[in-house]
């Protein structure tokens, strides 16, 4: 019999594996199902739309229906699963449609958080994921002067950058002491600080927001934080993090936990049934624990390995040191890498006023960092990861300027 294999989600997670599954399974049933209403485009690419630097939406979208068409590949765009009966094998719709499986992949992604405050569903207030959001967040930022930026992590600077390019001055309030406070410190947060000044954007620390304030016709005005200031903005940002699209799994027997819990293999608990890309709460074979990753590489990989375990008997585990870039300062680049923000040791140092490198390690092993102004290590430092290389008393030698593979292996042979 043909076999059937079920995509919930079309973002890189899903649509990697819509292509793996065709190469590995040319003869099978395969059908994906999102609830937008275009197919796969470039969700990294959408900000350089939203600042308009990219003036045609073609460019962006990566599959369009006739690839889908010649690959034989069902696309049901607009579609809402409402649930998954994961003993009859069979997911349905809102439509009342209902779509059997031999294997399942969910790929649902989430949905912005919104502020559980006063007004954060005003006019003018905007989330940024998808490409609706962008074209809203475009058309809106082209005709504003003043605005806030809220969410002090790597989502929240792009919308910081979309103010910087589209001349709006604004504020970004931030609750710590400076940006991604969880993965830099006040030194390498500085360098960015001043990046974000230059594009008239204002870094606010121990701030927030108490409630946003708006208009007679329910558009935004402005915001007042914790402390009683007020800050105008007739354009706000807002990227505080993610709620996973779980819901319709409920009674599915699936486990969650912050996240569709899965293995090194990218499978749930509940047999035929994988999940993929930012949802998943992922067993990481490197940490030996389970981890979450929300990088666009991450999620294109993890949608490959999961096709390729759906359709073959012997199983390939996710290994991968992710990374995730921004290009938004004009020769200032920054990239982080692995996982920075958890360990129980790192190690900081800053080269000049645009260079500064931080690593971080857990038992003795590298396992994340971050580097801005000069990326070229960015390679050796994911190979250490990949290694797990036993870095006791070596650790410093990583913060040479110059540091090269050559000096591990000949402190190795010292000790």
């Amino acid at each position: 019999m043909t076999e059937s294999y079920v995509i919930i989600g079309d973002g890189i997670a899903g649509g990697s594996a819509a292509k793996t599954l065709r190469e590995e399974s040319p003869d099978a049933d395969i059908t994906v199902i999102t609830d937008e209403g275009e197919p796969l485009y470039n969700r990294i690419l959408i900000k350089e739309y939203a600042k308009g630097k990219i003036p045609m939406e073609d460019p962006l979208f990566l599959h369009d229906e006739e690839w889908y068409e010649e690959r034989d590949i069902a696309l049901e765009l607009n579609t809402h699963v409402t649930r998954i009966d994961s003993d009859g094998h069979v997911v349905h719709t809102h439509e009342g449609d209902e779509y059997e499986y031999d294997g399942l992949l969910v790929a649902t992604g989430g949905t912005p958080r919104q502020l559980p405050v006063d007004n954060s569903d005003a006019e003018g207030v905007h989330h940024f994921w998808t490409f609706q959001d962008a074209r809203g967040i475009a058309d809106h930022a082209e005709e504003s002067e003043s605005g806030i930026v809220v969410g002090a992590g790597l989502l929240g600077i792009d919308f910081a950058a979309i103010c910087g390019a589209r001349g709006i001055e604004a504020n970004y309030l931030m609750r710590g002491d400076c940006w991604w406070r969880y993965a830099l410190s006040e030194d390498g947060a500085g360098i960015i600080h001043d990046a974000l000044r230059e594009l008239d954007v204002e870094p606010v620390f121990q701030s927030g927001v108490d409630h946003f304030t708006v208009d007679d016709d329910g558009h935004v005005t402005g915001a007042v934080d914790p402390n009683g200031e007020e800050f105008e903005g007739e354009f706000v940002g807002v990227s505080i993090g993610l709620d996973f699209n779980t819901e319709f799994l409920r009674g599915s027997g699936i486990e969650t936990d912050g996240g569709i819990v899965v293995d090194e293999y990218m499978e749930t608990n509940v047999d035929d049934i994988y999940a993929a890309g930012d949802i998943t709460r992922f067993y990481d074979v490197i940490l030996e624990e389970h981890a979450q990753n929300g990088s666009w590489d991450s999620a294109k990989k993890q949608g490959a390995v999961a096709a390729k375990n759906m359709t073959n008997d012997e199983p390939e585990e996710f290994r991968h040191v992710s990374s995730y870039s921004i290009s938004h300062f004009k020769d200032l680049p920054f990239v982080s890498f692995g996982h920075p923000t958890i360990g129980d040791d790192d190690r900081e140092r800053k080269y000049s006023d645009t260079e500064w490198r931080r690593l971080t390690f857990m038992n003795d092993k590298l396992i994340g960092g971050v580097l801005i102004g000069d990326l070229k290590l960015q390679s050796a430092f994911k190979r250490i990861i990949r290694e797990e290389r036993d870095l006791s008393g070596q650790k410093d030698l990583l913060l040479d300027e110059d540091f090269e593979m050559e000096m591990l292996d000949a402190a190795a042979q010292e000790q």
